[in-house]
């Protein structure tokens, strides 16, 4: 039997309304494929009112969190910053392919696969932030990482065959994208969405430097 959906939108341990969050994470806003892939999916979730979906400008990946920017120094902020251009000056852009959408419990994700470049991005943001606090002191588990991009969210709890039917009606779609930077960003989930601010964009190749063939 199908686990229920839940309410995604309970809060979290520390959270509450007005405090947001440092976080690394890729974006797809300026991805055409993205964008493509949000507008497939948009009539099945449309017809799911117990679902949020995600506009494509806040269409994400996680990669790796800091910590509320009410208990972390801009400083510190800035440094894991420059140790990220460092640590990414030696990662060259990879594409992935995201979806199809399946059901979760408090979500309709899309895994990204293949996972070896995410990963690899991933222990990147990670060092650099060791670089800075320690290795013994980087926040978030290096283990269970799952790469995934969040479709919509559950705004309540209930059946998930009904999200099962409608996302099985309306069939597989698939996207490729792109991956040349990763962002630090200055999250909020206030409004049933998660939603940020920009602080940094790191590309994956060191900045003025083209790829070599």
């Amino acid at each position: 039997m199908t686990e229920p959906m839940r309410d995604h939108w309970w809060w979290r341990p520390g959270w509450r309304v007005g405090r947001s969050f440092y976080t690394w994470h890729i974006t797809f806003a300026d991805q055409p494929a993205a964008q493509r892939l949000v507008s497939d999916y948009a009539p099945a979730l449309a017809a799911l009112p117990m679902l949020d979906p995600v506009p494509v400008r806040w269409l994400h990946l996680t990669l790796q969190g800091i910590g509320f920017t009410d208990e972390v120094d801009r400083a510190d902020v800035d440094r894991i910053v420059r140790a990220a251009r460092e640590r990414c000056a030696a990662l060259e852009p990879f594409t992935v392919i995201i979806g199809p959408a399946h059901v979760d419990p408090e979500t309709i994700q899309m895994p990204a696969r293949p996972l070896e470049p995410i990963t690899q991005l991933r222990s990147a943001i990670r060092a650099a932030i060791g670089d800075v606090w320690g290795p013994d002191n980087v926040p978030e588990p290096e283990a269970g990482f799952r790469a995934h991009v969040s479709l919509g969210y559950s705004n309540a709890s209930g059946p998930a065959e009904p999200v099962e039917r409608g996302l099985t009606t309306h069939g597989e779609h698939r996207a490729e994208v792109t991956v040349s930077s990763v962002s630090l960003i200055d999250l909020n989930r206030d409004r049933h969405s998660y939603e940020w601010v920009d602080v940094a964009s790191v590309p994956l190749v060191r900045e003025g430097v083209g790829r070599s063939r």
